[in-house]
């Protein structure tokens, strides 16, 4: 596999390909944070409008991710990624002509549509990969793509300072902002035309039914249901942050409508899931041992999402801000001083796939990361202006570290649970990522940092103790083809079928 790396033919060309376009989407993604104190100088916002805006950044990338999914499973990530990647001029333009906190929260909300774009990707690598070098093939593709929210929060300032004569005043992030949308429209005309869904000769597999996960057992229907609803709260959460003094989007009746709306949502979700799975749960149905999977599973894996995407998401939405007050910096050098946090992705991701894959053990991986993470995020927490600069960025980037390799580690497991259905599991745990995004990011906007980093401290080493007790290890793990996988699936359910 790394021998191959740096290949622009093959399977190594469409990783490159497709993990550039998830750069790009990122970019746009996170193209507010390096400029959220100078929009709010300019157009007058409150810290608490801000730290709002940072939470609708990530809203719509949970319903997002699920939708994307269920395209995805349906028509292939070529047509999917393409499209997102067209769609992303239309937030990143309705940004940059933004003149009031209303429209900014419109037009954040759109982006994290954009946001959902992370999912495509994992089933293009998946279909070129065989599993035996899943985790460092989707660690690349999902630490090089990451890499994004570095150049966002680096480049876009020293753009923006360039470009300063061309915009005039203070309107410079207008025009760094409206690029990255302009340029990752023209990538997706690019990308629709030099990738193919996969290898010739393989057939692009697709779930039998739509509208909702395909489960094997009644006891995963039910969680399923569960896992739904929390994905639903994080909205309604969103939804109450909106109406809460000081902010006023929405009238106290408006959150109440949109409380309405989204109960009706979980309500057609959990039709839609029983239309899916109806002759499972009126007994007409029974699933042969080698295409049985725990949703348990995928919900472990959505609760690791939560503590290491999720709480990166919170810290790439903060951590310029907090360097700038913390240290009394300027925006630019606290955003580049922040940007060391994504920087790492570059080689944290992979890490933590490549280190799943040689371990041996994809389950004690993920436990020993998140329990870094937990311990990174708690050193973390004490960080004051009485800390050296050079130790606070140490510190940052050990909890950095841990957080990308487990999400590298989550998504050395996800394509190996149900292949056909690899879009919607992946869309279920990544929403879940931004699940805990808006969570963590309402934290902050209620207390302060130092609180946000005990909270992500804390609830990443109760991660590692579900991992290590109820995480268990995908079949087929270290296959090295689809060939060696089916014949470890056959011999799996004659074992099974004998007991």
């Amino acid at each position: 596999m790394l021998k191959g790396l740096f290949s622009l033919k093959g399977r190594y060309r469409i990783l490159h390909q497709t993990w550039f376009a998830f750069f790009l989407t990122f970019v746009c993604w996170f193209n507010f944070a390096p400029f959220a104190t100078t929009i709010g100088k300019e157009l007058h916002l409150a810290p608490e409008q801000i730290k709002t805006i940072a939470i609708c950044n990530l809203a719509l990338t949970i319903p997002a991710r699920l939708i994307i999914g269920m395209l995805l499973d349906r028509f292939g990530p070529k047509i999917t990624y393409s499209i997102l990647l067209m769609f992303a001029a239309v937030p990143c333009l309705a940004t940059a002509l933004s003149q009031d906190f209303n429209q900014l929260v419109i037009s954040r909300l759109l982006m994290g549509i954009v946001g959902s774009g992370f999912v495509v990707g994992i089933r293009m690598v998946a279909e070129w990969f065989p599993p035996k070098e899943m985790g460092i093939a989707q660690g690349i593709y999902g630490g090089w793509g990451n890499f994004g929210a570095f150049g966002a929060e680096f480049a876009l300032p020293m753009l923006a300072v360039a470009t300063s004569f061309l915009g005039g005043g203070g309107s410079n992030w207008r025009l760094a902002i409206a690029l990255t949308g302009i340029i990752s429209a023209i990538y997706g005309v690019i990308y629709y035309n030099s990738v193919q869904d996969t290898p010739t000769g393989k057939v692009y597999q697709k779930p039998k039914k739509n509208g909702a996960l395909e489960v094997t057992s009644i006891k995963s229907f039910w969680a399923m249901i569960v896992s739904n609803f929390g994905l639903i709260f994080a909205l309604g959460l969103l939804a109450w942050r909106l109406e809460q003094k000081n902010i006023h989007f929405l009238t106290l009746s408006q959150m109440y409508i949109a409380w309405l709306l989204l109960a009706g949502l979980f309500a057609y979700q959990t039709y839609k899931a029983y239309q899916v799975n109806r002759e499972l749960l009126i007994g007409k149905r029974t699933y042969a041992p080698a295409q049985r999977y725990q949703f348990s599973q995928v919900a472990i894996l959505e609760f690791t999402y939560i503590t290491n995407f999720g709480s990166e998401l919170a810290a790439v939405s903060m951590l310029p801000a907090f360097f700038e007050k913390t240290f009394g910096l300027e925006h630019v050098v606290a955003g580049m001083i922040a940007a060391t946090y994504p920087f790492l992705n570059l080689v944290s991701r992979p890490s933590g796939g490549l280190i799943s894959d040689k371990f041996n053990s994809r389950k004690w991986t993920m436990t020993i990361v998140s329990a870094g993470i937990g311990v990174g995020y708690l050193m973390t927490h004490f960080i004051n202006s009485s800390w050296p600069i050079p130790l606070a960025i140490a510190v940052t980037m050990f909890a950095a570290y841990f957080a990308q390799a487990g999400c590298g580690a989550t998504y050395g497991i996800v394509p190996l649970i149900k292949k056909e259905a690899t879009g919607q599991i992946a869309g279920n745990v990544g929403a879940y990522g931004n699940f805990g995004g808006v969570v963590y990011l309402t934290i902050f906007s209620l207390t302060d940092a130092s609180t946000l980093f005990s909270t992500m401290g804390l609830t990443a080493m109760v991660c590692a103790f579900m991992c290590a007790f109820f995480l268990k290890e995908p079949k087929g793990s270290f296959a090295a083809d689809e060939s060696e996988l089916l014949e470890l699936e056959t011999q799996q359910s004659a074992v099974l079928l004998e007991d």
